[in-house]
C-alpha cells in the first residue's frame, strides 16, 4: 500500500521485456530484496539492490496493462516506498495496481508556475472519477479538479511539477491511472457481485 507521495525521481537504466533497472538513491535505503516499490504507480518487487539502483522483474501482464512499454533508457520515473503503520498518510490509499493507461490531452502552464493537465482515461474508468475525489497519475496522488466528457483535469502546483515526472508531461503522453479503490468496492457492493 502506498500514499501517492513521490519520494524520488529515478531514471531508467535498463529495460527489457522482463526486467527493469532504475537508478536511484533515496528509495534504495531500506528496499530489501522482496520489498515493494511503486514505479510510476506500479507496485513492483525488488529483485536486486545496490546503493545506486534497484532492479525488478516485469511480467507480460504488467507491461501490457501499464505505460512501461513506452519507457526508454534515461526516462525519469516516480518512486515511492510502501507506507508503514507509523507513516503519515499524506496522499490517499494507493495500491500500486494500475487500472489503465490514460492519455494526456491538454497541458496549460499558469502564471504562478503550476499547470492544468487534462487526461483521457481508457474506456470504463471515467465512472470512478468524481470532482474533488482522488486519482493516482503515474504514482502521484492528485485531486480531480474537474470531470468532463473527455475525462478529467487536475491542477498541479509548482512543487509537484518540480519533483515528479509530471513536470515534463506533454500532450499525447501515456500515464498510468489508478482510481480510488473505495469507488470500486462501493460499485461491487451495489451491484451485488463477487470480486
Amino acid at each position: 500500500m502506498f500514499t501517492g507521495i513521490v519520494e524520488e525521481r529515478g531514471a531508467v537504466r535498463e529495460l527489457g521485456p522482463t526486467r527493469l533497472v532504475v537508478g536511484c538513491r533515496t528509495v534504495t535505503a531500506d528496499a530489501d530484496l522482496g520489498s515493494s516499490v511503486a514505479v510510476n504507480g506500479v507496485c513492483l518487487t525488488v529483485i536486486e539492490r545496490s546503493e545506486r539502483h534497484l532492479a525488478f522483474d516485469l511480467s507480460e501482464e504488467t507491461v501490457r496493462r501499464t505505460s512501461f512499454s513506452r519507457l526508454r533508457t534515461g526516462d525519469p520515473v516516480n518512486l515511492e516506498r510502501p507506507l508503514t503503520l507509523a507513516t503519515r498518510l499524506g496522499g490517499h490509499l494507493v495500491q500500486g495496481h494500475v487500472d489503465g493507461v490514460g492519455e494526456v490531452t491538454q497541458v496549460d502552464i499558469d502564471a504562478g508556475g503550476g499547470a492544468w493537465v487534462s487526461v483521457r482515461p481508457p474506456e470504463g474508468l471515467r465512472r470512478y472519477l468524481v470532482e474533488k475525489g482522488s486519482v493516482c497519475v503515474d504514482g502521484v496522488s492528485l485531486t480531480v479538479a474537474e470531470r468532463h466528457d473527455e475525462g478529467f483535469s487536475v491542477a498541479l502546483i509548482p512543487h509537484t511539477l518540480a519533483v515528479t515526472t509530471l513536470g515534463t508531461t506533454r500532450v499525447g503522453d501515456p500515464v498510468n491511472l489508478e482510481v480510488d479503490v473505495i469507488a470500486r468496492y462501493v460499485e461491487a457492493l451495489l451491484d451485488g457481485r463477487d470480486g
